[in-house]
């Protein structure tokens, strides 16, 4: 079978890997459709980010949908020809984190396409994908495989969304208009919120970000004014979901946020130094969000009732022969959104 490798930055190749049979509790799935995620972009483009670095050569990939094609011994909720979407996380189910229902904390995680470990994790970007059957979670019907390949990111977005509490009639801000920014205004519009606020550098994504429910899109350099009107009356919004990861844009949604508000820090990047006294005396709430936990099937539920509808992300989707013009596409911002990889 063919595979889509990351060997150091910009080395990225289609090789011929083995072609494994399912073996006690697994099934096998030929992959349909793969998003690139922003993750798999770092490893393209930087070998790694932060502190996780290349160290072998890894299959990438784990934004991923397909059919089963066979199943081994003890798989009884799965049989060939079923449509899956691949749940990219593997808690280990024992430790302290998954016993207090915290799994996406894990301290034994195998999350598909990681260099986290090592030996790294090898991903899903694959002609045939051997897995266990728990992370093939059977598709709703009607639910088309390029949309249930938007399960992971949408996962994501909406754990944040949980993250946050309560959002009906809230005024929400997202700082970031990447496909993980696009879905978290979806999924505050999801759950109620009466006014949504998008921001980024670049005009271009921010046109996706309307599409998936944005009521007004502002380009950060061009538009200081509008922002600085936010920050009046100490503060406007009662949410923010930052999801670029820049310390700016942290530090603005400080100063946008009402009293009391919530900040979902959804973004990664580098260390940022924050105006904590401005924090305190606003009584600001900053969290994280991390992967997600059950919101997977969730997220499944929730393509399949179009109640969130992500193919205005979707810019194009490119066949394996074409793997490094995917990745080269995804990377501009300026061009595309979401890239998906066609099995």
């Amino acid at each position: 079978m063919r595979a889509v490798v990351i060997h150091a930055p910009k080395d990225l190749r289609v090789e011929d890997r083995p072609a494994l049979d399912p073996g006690q509790g697994q099934v096998a799935i030929r992959i349909r459709a793969g998003g690139i995620c922003g993750s798999d972009l770092h490893y393209y483009q930087h070998g790694g980010f932060g502190a996780v670095r290349l160290r072998e050569p890894m299959v990438l990939g784990h934004e991923l949908a397909g059919t089963v094609e066979s199943v081994g011994a003890g798989v009884v909720d799965l049989t060939p020809g079923d449509r899956v979407a691949v749940n990219p996380s593997l808690p280990c189910g024992t430790c302290r984190f998954c016993l207090a229902g915290q799994s996406n904390h894990c301290l034994d995680m195998r999350f598909y396409g990681s260099a986290m470990r090592m030996p790294h994790v090898q991903g899903g970007f694959v002609e045939r994908l051997v897995c266990e059957a728990a992370r093939a979670v059977k598709l709703p019907a009607g639910l088309e495989l390029p949309i249930a390949a938007f399960a992971e990111p949408l996962a994501v977005c909406l754990h944040a969304a949980r993250q946050a509490g309560p959002l009906l009639g809230a005024r929400v801000l997202v700082t970031g208009a990447g496909p993980i920014g696009c879905l978290a205004v979806a999924a505050a519009r999801h759950a109620g919120a009466r006014e949504v606020v998008a921001t980024d550098l670049l005009a271009a994504p921010l046109a996706s970000a309307a599409k998936l429910g944005a009521d007004r899109t502002i380009v950060a350099a061009e538009n200081t004014t509008a922002l600085a009107d936010y920050a009046l009356g100490r503060g406007h919004f009662d949410a923010v979901f930052e999801a670029s990861g820049s310390a700016a844009a942290l530090t603005g949604a400080i100063q946008m946020a009402r009293p009391g508000a919530v900040i979902v820090q959804l973004g990664l990047g580098g260390d940022a130094v924050l105006p904590l006294s401005l924090l305190v005396a606003k009584e600001i709430t900053l969290r994280g969000s991390f992967r997600f936990q059950e919101e997977f099937a969730l997220a499944l539920d929730v393509l399949a009732r179009r109640a969130i509808d992500p193919m205005p992300l979707l810019t194009e989707s490119m066949p394996i022969e074409q793997a490094v013009a995917a990745f080269d596409l995804a990377s501009d911002r300026r061009r595309a959104m979401k890239v998906q990889i066609a099995f």
